[in-house]
């Protein structure tokens, strides 16, 4: 009912299952079976003496908690208090798998876990290991404390589960926020971020983590100095170009956003421009490529490790022949390292290849939901904003990014004409564009045929989809002639169309209908505000229109009424265009009638108002259907649906605009009966 709303996106919700936990020996006892049992022994060996024992006991927890339906019978055995404390224990190897269990229990459970966690004083023993993890940094640059895997450093590790937990409780839960900021988190976990040249992994933790608690959170904004923003620059500018840098800068690029309040005028261009850069370097990159490059680099990597694993082992037998027979001692192949404490992550090693496209996934979707996120902001008043320049990057958070002497943040970055300028024109539009498109086929075939790539297949349908919102939110707040003019749009227009209309099937996935529903009735809208020939054909238009009204989606069904809506009035405005406007009365007539929803029967009458508004095709196809009578015979109908399912189900704006629709059914029942009037005359 009027125009479309541009959609915002919040962080993401939950960080990934933590690591998978793999204690040495065999699983839990009873794992598949008694569950229950198997959590209170698990949960009675964590105060066992032996720190190995602890540590066997918080890695099959871990791996237990990975299955959602485990976590109710650790939960009523209080896991979080159990697990708590462990992460203060004198054993490392206990903290950090301490720490991955909870990381898993967080992520896997969900928000109400998440709550129980906070409830049960998580924070004090996290905030607590978090600092210790802090000073211990520091420390290790004159000592490194290793891991039993000498190539890994514990102190990091713990940090980066911790880091993960405080990320999924500070997303679900108030409490946890405010404990972040009081405790001086910020601090904490911007000690760990300057790790980024040497661990990337940690520093994208943090960095998800920050976009999370900078989101709507205005008292931690004084906490961030000039030495916190020196830190966010000295990354955002780096160099290094692995697709987990180029996630690490993006999401960097969102919290910047985020802390907008706190940027000073003086440095407003140069920050908008050193976001929209990153931004533009992830997007830049064709996923679909870089998934065949990375599979075919995989492949060879394998080809060549199994050619010298083999050429090794026919060494070691060789050499093996001329011992004595007495000798029973077997050392495992060279190049094969037994670990029987294996606490690899989620995307191991020998799994770069593919933890590379899936950084590169998870960078353009964060930098399209922010883009989004940049289109929705308040329209602030122009003289908010300087003009901005193709000025330096390093100019980038310089000493007068924070008012030292008065302790208050600086003017507000907004989303001006200046910045929506800069968007459009550092962006490039068609790099958007492109992500609209589907997947490449043959990415998508390679995916399919390998169990650890296939669900790089959704991802790269959510990028689509986020693209296709992206597009949505850019035509709300641009004209036409930052759009590029009516050919333009007449092109973005045919490109819509064959997203819908040139797969073998029509679309059923409900994010995808929904987001290209929603940039097709942004698009039509403005075409149709600025008298532009629309492309779609009738027969298109109710197929779209058709399919979609069937999707349990409101709002896909929505968007197709009103699309259906802005073709009619235009269609209205032509000769001989009668018979299809019939057909689109009658299809309109039978949702405002039909459909469950208020909204979508709000929306349907909404659309009839404006295809039946005016013109000699629309008051003959309006005779022809014989719009009037059903009109006022559902008049009744409708009054006594918003008495009854009104009040409970809808908010108050949507009660608010449904109330106009009702107004507006009358009006518009006048207007026809003074139309009819004049004819019988």
């Amino acid at each position: 009912m009027g125009k479309s709303k541009a959609k915002r996106f919040r962080s993401a919700p939950f960080s990934p299952a933590g690591p998978q936990r793999a204690a040495s020996g065999e699983g839990p006892a009873g794992e598949d079976g008694d569950g229950g049992s198997s959590a209170a022994e698990l949960l009675e060996k964590l105060q066992h003496p032996s720190a190995d024992v602890r540590e066997f006991a918080c890695a099959s927890i871990s791996k237990m908690l990975q299955q959602k339906h485990a976590i109710p019978a650790f939960l009523q055995r209080d896991v979080v208090r159990c697990l708590g404390p462990m992460l203060l224990d004198q054993s490392l190897a206990v903290r950090e798998t301490a720490a991955g269990a909870l990381r898993n229990l967080s992520a896997c459970g969900g928000f109400e876990v998440c709550d129980d966690m906070v409830t049960k004083d998580i924070m004090t023993p996290l905030v607590a290991l978090l600092k210790e993890c802090s000073a211990g940094l520091e420390a290790n640059e004159v000592s490194p404390t290793k891991c039993k895997d000498s190539k890994k450093n514990c102190v990091e590790d713990i940090a980066n589960e911790a880091v993960n937990v405080l990320w999924n409780v500070c997303e679900c839960n108030g409490t946890a926020v405010s404990v972040f900021n009081k405790e001086g988190c910020l601090d904490v976990v911007l000690q760990y971020l300057k790790k980024f040249s040497t661990n990337v992994d940690l520093a994208i933790s943090v960095a998800h983590c920050l976009q999370t608690v900078t989101e709507d959170n205005p008292e931690l904004l004084s906490s961030f100095n000039a030495s916190a923003h020196q830190v966010l620059e000295s990354i955002m500018l780096s160099q290094d170009n692995t697709m987990e840098h180029i996630l690490l800068r993006t999401l960097l690029a969102g919290s910047v956003w985020n802390i907008k309040d706190t940027i000073p005028s003086s440095s407003q261009a140069s920050t908008i421009n050193a976001i929209l850069k990153i931004f533009s370097e992830s997007l830049v990159v064709d996923a679909g490529e870089t998934v065949i490059h990375m599979k075919e680099a995989e492949t060879q990597r394998l080809k060549l490790t199994a050619e010298a694993e083999t050429e090794e082992n026919v060494s070691d037998t060789i050499d093996n022949s001329v011992l004595n027979e007495d000798d029973e001692m077997e050392e495992p192949p060279k190049g094969k390292v037994k670990r029987e404490n294996d606490i690899s992550d989620l995307l191991p090693s020998d799994k770069w290849e593919l933890k590379q496209v899936t950084a590169l996934l998870m960078a353009q979707q964060t930098a399209l939901e922010i883009i989004v996120n940049m289109c929705c902001s308040e329209d602030p008043s122009d003289d908010e904003w300087e003009e901005l320049s193709s000025s330096d990057e390093s100019d980038l958070f310089m000493e007068n990014s924070y008012d030292e002497g008065s302790g208050k943040p600086m003017s507000p970055l907004c989303l001006s004409a200046e910045v929506h300028a800069a968007l459009m024109n550092n962006l490039i539009p068609k790099k958007i564009l492109e992500k609209t498109a589907f997947p490449k086929s043959v990415a998508v075939d390679i995916c399919t045929h390998s169990p650890s790539w296939k669900p790089l297949i959704r991802k790269m349908n959510t990028v689509q989809c986020r693209a296709l919102t992206c597009l949505h939110s850019i035509l709300l707040v641009s004209d036409m002639d930052c759009l590029g003019g009516a050919s333009t749009l007449q092109s973005l227009a045919q490109h819509l169309s064959q997203l819908v209309f040139s797969q073998p099937e029509f679309p059923t996935h409900t994010e995808f209908l929904e987001a290209v529903t929603s940039a097709m009735r942004a698009l039509l809208q403005t075409m149709a505000s600025k008298n532009i020939s629309q492309c779609m054909t009738p027969e298109q238009l109710m197929t779209l229109c058709e399919a979609g009204i069937h999707s349990s989606n409101i709002s896909v069904r929505v968007n197709v009424v009103s699309i259906l809506g802005i073709a009619g009035s235009v269609l209205a405005k032509i000769e001989d265009t009668a018979e299809t406007l019939k057909m689109i009365g009658k299809f309109l007539l039978d949702v405002a009638m039909k459909d469950p929803s208020l909204v979508v029967a709000g929306e349907a009458l909404d659309a009839l108002f404006d295809v039946f508004a005016d013109g000699t095709e629309a008051e003959k196809a309006a005779v022809q259907i014989k719009l009037l009578p059903a009109l006022k015979e559902f008049q009744p109908v409708f009054k006594i649906r918003m008495r009854k399912e009104g009040k409970g189900q809808y908010s108050t704006d949507q009660l608010c605009v449904l109330d106009n629709v009702k107004m507006n059914l009358r009006r518009f029942i006048a207007y026809q009966e003074t139309l009819g009037g004049k004819k019988t005359t």
